[in-house]
């Protein structure tokens, strides 16, 4: 099996090597903005490796989404010089699945698992062995003729994306020498993630108009980008080509983003819970009242209302605080458990 075929069963890796080709995307450390701590870290191991002549130590980038892990990894590829193979574990939910893309990898290779936290126990535990020993066992026939076959593999790097690393086994997750964790971008580096965008895209982008961005983009690069593309085709249509504070601002009245950041969902989000009198209200329920996963509510909205100071989680459910009243215009209770 070639691992053009694995590939094709993993429509997930298909798309991370589309986000790769992104011309939005640093080509270089030196274009990186934010994650100093990270970025800095990684230079060292990177260089370290390289004048050892072995590949880069496992490496488990966890975080919110958006925030950098898919670039890192095409980053650590293309710094290394070896190929970067991605999927996904929702890709993987066979032994099998993994057995394909680890054979077929080539020594000082970047396996790029993205999601890493939603592959199965045995897809983890057959990963012990690869990540620790660089060889897999196969079992061959079943029954009292089965046998197992050992494989050794060539030494490659995984580099594990996740943005729940809790749910990983700690016997899994304690195999990966080098963690590091991403952060929220201050606004500054959005700001400066903004420019360079608008550079890229061939649009004049206003340092105040940059700055609306960066105030909306929630601490994420991915969303500064996604508002960017969007202001450009409003300054394409209605602003001569130029994205100053009344394009920008048009824009986001477009895009449902009020001065928070927030978007429609948030608000739905937080007015379902005053609805209920401000909590405690149970994921399941509110994931149905707003009409998305839990999963999608845990990982993409909730992580931001909370850091926000909008939304508490509690053993009983999610409360709103009175912040989130504010929030929404709504006049705050003059007793208040906060």
């Amino acid at each position: 099996m070639k691992v053009d075929d694995v590939r094709m069963v993993s429509p997930r890796a298909l798309d991370l090597e589309r986000e790769a080709e992104n011309p939005l995307r640093p080509k270089s450390f030196d274009e990186f903005v934010g994650q100093e701590s990270a970025v800095r870290n990684l230079r060292v191991y990177l260089r370290a490796a390289r004048e050892r002549g072995e590949a880069v130590d496992h490496i488990l980038f966890s975080g919110l989404p958006g925030l950098g892990k898919t670039t890192l990894a095409t980053l650590i590829a293309a710094e290394m010089g070896t190929r970067l193979v991605s999927t996904s574990g929702p890709a993987l939910e066979r032994a099998a699945d993994l057995a394909g893309i680890l054979t077929n990898l080539q020594r000082g290779d970047c396996l790029f698992i993205d999601e890493i936290h939603r592959t199965g126990v045995v897809v983890q535990e057959y990963l012990h062995s690869a990540m620790e020993d660089f060889a897999i066992d196969i079992v061959m026939d079943q029954g009292p003729s089965a046998r197992t076959l050992r494989l050794e593999l060539a030494p490659f790097t995984l580099i594990g994306a996740t943005t729940r690393q809790g749910l990983l086994a700690a016997a899994f997750r304690n195999r990966f020498p080098i963690h590091e964790k991403l952060e929220p971008y201050p606004p500054e580096d959005l700001v400066r993630i903004a420019l360079r965008s608008a550079r890229l895209l061939s649009v004049e982008l206003d340092a105040a108009a940059a700055e609306t961005v960066a105030a909306r983009a929630r601490g994420t690069p991915r969303v500064a980008n996604r508002i960017l593309r969007r202001l450009r085709d409003v300054a394409q249509v209605a602003g001569e080509g130029r994205i100053d504070e009344r394009v920008a601002e048009e824009g986001m009245r477009m895009l449902g983003l009020d001065e928070r950041g927030l978007d429609a969902v948030d608000r739905k989000l937080l007015d379902s819970i005053l609805a209920a009198g401000g909590g405690p209200v149970g994921l399941k329920t509110l994931a149905v009242m707003v009409g998305e996963t839990e999963d999608t509510l845990e990982d993409v909205y909730e992580p931001f209302l909370i850091q926000q100071g909008l939304l508490l989680r509690t053993p009983r459910g999610r409360v709103t605080t009175p912040e989130a009243r504010r929030a929404l215009g709504r006049p705050v209770a003059q007793r208040s458990l906060f």
